[in-house]
């Protein structure tokens, strides 16, 4: 089944200083549009759920203004958010579900918003239905994976699903292939950083890359000597506020060298910086450690290694892992991240009936 031309899918992803939404025939972008949200826009706001008309309004303006054709568009498809662990796939956006994205189990984050969002609006239109598509929350990990090494602190499932997914797809389809019959390792590079083992269609292991698991990363930590992070929190130089921050964003890259950006770091590199270039290289090691321990997870069976993310345009970087990691599987580089675009592509499968979206409970 082929998706008909008239129809249009609306794709809506939050964040927390910007909505960005995209119109989309097929997976064939014909509107995009990024709004940036100062401090200022945000300042009323106590809660980022508070935020919802305002972001909402602010989407149905900029299609009016486009002379976008709300009547044509079938699917909205929001970023899911920090909802209850659930498996990969579609789902329908419904009661439990707004629920649960207006007092998230696992805290506020801007993406909630999108299922918020994608559901008024679907409702406003004559025949759209609202959804959202594979979650940071997906969870499909083998229970042996579960254990951490102590049962009050149980390893959890936190990744960039959308991304990893969406890639591991679309290289399945390149080489006529499904994904559910293939062992991938997929690694996403951005502001975090996250490596997961793909068994024949779920990510049977990864890395927690939300707030302290794996490689460190631009703005987060990763993984850390337990017993000296356990004496810096009893220290008393710090409150759990400030732990948390060193964690989750003045981590990584920013601790060692008071930058987010991955591409001031490389410009440093190149022009001699030892010390950028020290932890430039130890960042990639990581990965590449990561990637080792998800191929056992895989008995070495693994068809690709994959990597994506806004990093993968960094040739010198992502070089630095292939060197280490090349003998175990082919390496391919999807550079970016174009999640409207994979929004887009899990509405379309729902559309073409190639899946059936599921309910969130």
């Amino acid at each position: 089944m082929t998706i008909p031309e008239d129809v249009r899918i609306l794709t809506i992803n939050p964040g927390s200083t910007s909505t960005k939404f995209a119109v989309f025939s097929g997976t064939d972008p014909i509107f995009i549009k990024t709004i940036r949200h100062s401090a200022e826009d945000l300042e009323p706001f106590e809660k980022i759920t508070d935020q919802f008309q305002f972001r909402k309004e602010l989407i149905l303006n900029q299609l009016k203004e486009s002379d976008i054709e709300l009547d044509r568009i079938r699917a909205v498809v929001g970023r899911g958010g920090l909802l209850k662990p659930i498996e990969s796939g579609v789902y329908t956006v419904n009661e439990a579900m707004l629920r649960d994205l207006r007092n998230s189990p696992l805290g506020e984050h801007a993406s909630n918003l999108g299922g918020l969002i994608a559901f008024d609006i679907a409702n406003s239109l004559p025949d759209a239905q609202a959804f959202i598509a594979n979650p940071v929350v997906v969870d499909e990990l083998d229970d042996i994976a579960r254990l951490s090494g102590h049962p009050l602190l149980p390893r959890v499932s936190i990744f960039h699903a959308l991304n990893q997914k969406a890639v591991a797809r679309q290289h399945a389809k390149s080489i006529m292939r499904k994904y559910e019959e293939m062992n991938l390792i997929v690694v996403h590079l951005g502001g975090g950083i996250t490596v997961g083992a793909h068994k024949k269609g779920r990510v049977v292991d990864v890395n927690q890359g939300l707030d302290g698991d794996g490689p460190f990363s631009p703005e987060r930590t990763g993984s850390l000597p337990v017993g000296a992070l356990a004496k810096l929190c009893f220290s008393g130089k710090y409150t759990l506020k400030e732990v948390g921050r060193m964690i989750k964003g003045e981590g990584g890259l920013v601790a060692y060298l008071g930058t987010n950006s991955a591409y001031e770091v490389e410009q440093r590199v190149q022009a001699g910086d030892k010390q950028a270039e020290l932890v430039y290289n130890a960042m990639a090691y990581q990965v590449a450690k990561e990637i080792g321990a998800m191929a056992t997870v895989l008995y070495f069976q693994v068809d690709g290694i994959l990597i994506t993310g806004g990093i993968a345009h960094d040739k010198y970087f992502v070089n630095q892992i292939i060197e280490r990691v090349h003998r175990i599987a082919p390496v391919h580089v999807y550079p970016g991240e174009d999640e409207l675009k994979a929004l887009a592509m899990n509405g379309l499968r729902v559309i073409n009936g190639e899946t059936i979206p599921k309910i969130y409970r």
